[in-house]
């Protein structure tokens, strides 16, 4: 999810409920069905671990899932800043090539 390339008037507002906490965000309108899958993970996650250890608090369960998303990004070998670097890239030069081609 990446904001640097779009302007607060083209963001959506969007509600997100993760550990039964409800968040609204602003979000570019293509991420909108990433950031609810996410958020879905996550919940889901949650539980399984709620099943897994039993007694422990939302935190808890909040940080167990962090640890494993982060795993399983550097198990595939995908890191989100270098995602985000090469998806910031690609936009830049999408952009230069429409430019080109406006000018021929």
């Amino acid at each position: 999810m990446s904001v640097e390339n779009t302007s607060n008037a083209d963001l959506i507002p969007v509600n997100i409920t993760i550990a039964d906490r409800s968040y609204r965000v602003k979000i570019a309108p293509k991420d909108e069905e990433a950031v609810r899958k996410t958020a879905a993970i996550i919940n889901q996650k949650m539980v399984e671990f709620k099943n897994i250890y039993a007694g422990k608090d939302q935190q808890d369960y909040i940080s167990m899932v962090l640890l494993w998303f982060t795993t399983q990004q550097q198990e595939s070998g995908q890191n989100i800043y270098e995602q985000e670097n090469l998806q910031n890239q690609i936009e830049a030069l999408t952009a230069s090539v429409e430019k080109a081609l406006l000018h021929t």
